[in-house]
């Protein structure tokens, strides 16, 4: 607990009464009115240090950029993309298996994951894919990672959905979602990272040349964060710091890496949890500091809990000042802290910007991208949580749901899901 005042409060930022009345005019004056949403995280990771060069690269001013030449491993006991710190860029893009396809079923799902990883395990080193039609674009790999999965649907076109986990399937329905199906669901998942949005894009249309005639794309989102290197903290475009609370080196196997409750061709992988969340940041904008701190719980400065000083500091939920809780009951921070051991996820979030339409000057929000051992116990337990209470959903609105089984590394020699597609 962060040292208080005398009186018991935490350093600064009180729930003053003037800022819940401001809270109170935004929502009378319309900034609530039928919004409701899900819970960002709002906390961080440590900023992801800049890779260690794995040979020279050469810009126009002959500088090098050790994030150009430094490659993620594609083989190894767990994909990489996962605990791999995150890249400035990326892609998400779910493909819908074509059963009107001679390459349908099982045969169709062993093609496409053969070829993803043959050209992911070359593209993550910087090296052409097969027959790549741009091969200069390939190059430097610019710590891309190529991360895959499987939806319901892929097992069950497959006839493989006896081998299915409990969890893969839609989440339950929670209040706040609004979700489209533009942005929902799929049979086979790919996300694809690399600080180089270049190397991103040629990645990106490798993957879906891979797929012709097996499947179709069904969504594409894309993400940004702060570069590689950068000293200040990852932000959402809310402004709030993103990461802080995640699994410790030691909680990551029981936490992160599916174990021996699960499908054997499942052990060492995850399962990736993936949110659309949309932002009105124009009704967001319209209130003070002190009032943003309050729904979040969390200072916008710097990230520290209100009743602490630094970002690290675990918020005090039971501290009180002038009759009423320093962090408030409201407060996103206090639904979305975990109640057991278990209730821990490891955040991998990305901004998102389009084009605005109509009278808005922003469609923004954030791809929550989670990954977790068990989604039911781990990300659906803290959803329920945030399901009503939390005040930040007036601001955030779920428009996109996703859930897929992300597959374990895959040893030299071998390709990802080979166990699931040949087992």
């Amino acid at each position: 607990m962060a040292d208080q005042h005398a009186d018991g409060s935490g350093r600064g930022s009180d729930p003053t009464r003037r800022s819940l009345l401001g809270l109170g005019a935004a929502l009378a004056g319309g900034a609530g009115a039928g919004l409701v949403g899900y819970g960002v995280g709002v906390t961080r990771t440590s900023p992801s240090p800049a890779p260690a060069a794995v040979g020279s690269s050469s810009g126009i001013d002959g500088s090098e950029a050790a994030w150009a030449t430094a490659a993620e491993p594609f083989h190894g006991a767990h994909q990489s993309g996962i605990r791999t710190p995150p890249q400035a860029h990326a892609t998400f893009l779910a493909l819908d298996l074509d059963a009107g396809s001679p390459a349908a079923g099982r045969d169709g799902l062993t093609r496409l994951l053969r070829q993803w990883s043959e050209d992911a395990s070359r593209l993550q080193r910087g090296i052409p894919a097969l027959a790549d039609p741009q091969p200069d674009l390939a190059g430097p790999p610019a710590r891309l990672t190529i991360t895959l999965g499987v939806g319901p649907g892929a097992l069950t076109m497959a006839g493989l959905a006896d081998r299915a986990p409990a969890w893969l399937a839609p989440l339950p329905a929670f209040g706040v979602d609004r979700l489209e199906p533009k942005w929902s669901d799929g049979d086979v998942v790919a996300q694809v990272c690399a600080e180089d949005p270049i190397v991103l894009a040629h990645a990106v249309r490798t993957l879906l040349i891979d797929a012709a005639g097996i499947g179709r794309l069904r969504w594409l989102q894309r993400g940004f964060r702060r570069p590689a290197g950068a000293t200040s903290t990852m932000r959402n475009l809310m402004g709030q710091v993103d990461g802080t609370v995640q699994p410790t080196d030691a909680e990551v196997d029981d936490l992160v890496w599916v174990g021996e409750e699960g499908p054997a061709w499942l052990r060492g992988g995850s399962s990736l949890v993936l949110r659309r969340i949309r932002m009105d940041l124009d009704t967001w904008d319209q209130l003070d500091p002190e009032a943003k701190d309050q729904v979040i719980g969390r200072r916008l400065s710097d990230g520290s809990p209100l009743t602490g000083t630094k970002e690290s500091d675990a918020p005090d939920l039971e501290a009180t000042a002038k009759g009423l809780h320093v962090i408030p009951d409201f407060a996103h921070v206090r639904h979305a802290r975990a109640i057991t051991p278990r209730e821990k996820i490891l955040r991998r979030p990305y901004n998102y910007d389009e084009t605005p339409t109509g009278s808005q000057t922003a469609d923004s929000g954030l791809l929550f991208a989670a990954y977790q051992r068990d989604p039911i116990a781990q990300f659906v337990a803290i959803q329920r949580r945030l399901d009503g209470p939390d005040l930040l959903n007036v601001w955030t609105t779920p428009v996109g749901s996703a859930v897929f089984a992300m597959f374990p590394g895959a040893p030299e020699g071998s390709y990802l899901g080979q166990a699931l597609v040949e087992g």
